[in-house]
């Protein structure tokens, strides 16, 4: 049946419908509901009329407008379209409930870490889809800062680390990458990582006790009246980019250090 799928971007709304669509018989089309005109709509529709089923890959659903939406629903309701819409916004408050009452609405959860390393391993040794013919290594840091950085999102992961294998073969690899024959080893380091997803690291490690050290230094310094220790460790904190940890421990700070005292 025709059905949206709604969350985050980066964790797989697209490859879900190319995989239900790919173990079916019918022919796949994508379209993008913002860019696309009613034009293109018209061509998957006459698609449908002559193959008898057409399954129709909708990006940005919320942003079907009122033309496209009245001249797609007589072909959901007939079954000439199965429509699979995506979208990172909830279609329960920016989708019309025309296109609501004909489709399924499933809610998508960002990848778990898990998730994330599993398809960051494949990455790396695939050859023919992946980076796997560059050979390339994650040290330990680099891995982990990698995965600590994903938020759930798979296409921005990936493209983090492609940019990293590229932008390090390009520097580390002369004679042999300007060839292309001959497949070089490459590490990547915790900078290289750092580089590619714009992130700090000096309140990195290993262990990923670093980065609370200083959120903790920073509220034990407010707790105890300290000025200039207190802008010391918030100066890092921001260096480090993380300004989420900091409203998260300031909202904190404000209950448990002034509030209560």
């Amino acid at each position: 049946s025709s059905m949206i799928l709604y969350g985050p971007p980066g964790i797989g709304k697209t490859s879900i419908a190319s995989a239900i669509a790919g173990s079916t018989k019918y022919a796949f089309r994508r379209l993008n509901a913002a860019t696309d005109s009613k034009a293109d709509l018209k061509i998957v529709a006459e698609e449908g009329k002559m193959s008898g089923t057409v399954i129709l890959l909708l990006d940005e659903i919320h942003r079907l407008d009122k033309t496209k939406q009245d001249f797609l629903l007589p072909l959901l309701e007939s079954g000439k379209i199965i429509l699979i819409g995506a979208t990172t916004e909830n279609p329960y408050i920016s989708t019309s409930p025309a296109i609501r009452s004909r489709t399924q609405i499933f809610e998508l959860q960002r990848l778990e870490p898990d998730d994330i390393e599993k398809a960051v391993k494949r990455a790396l040794t695939d050859e023919k889809k992946g980076l796997g013919k560059y050979h390339p290594t994650l040290t330990k840091d680099a891995f982990k800062l990698l995965l600590d950085n994903a938020n759930g999102d798979l296409r921005a992961t990936l493209n983090a680390l492609e940019l990293a294998v590229m932008s390090t073969l390009k520097e580390k690899t002369k004679a042999n990458a300007e060839s292309g024959e001959v497949p070089v080893s490459i590490e990547i380091t915790q900078e290289d990582i750092a580089s590619s997803i714009q992130k700090k690291v000096q309140d990195f490690d290993a262990n990923g006790d670093g980065h609370y050290d200083v959120i903790s230094a920073f509220q034990k310094s407010i707790r105890g009246s300290d000025v200039d220790a207190s802008l010391h460790y918030l100066a890092r904190l921001i260096e480090a980019g993380d300004l989420v940890s900091i409203s998260r421990r300031l909202s904190v700070i404000a209950y448990e250090d002034i509030g209560l005292a």
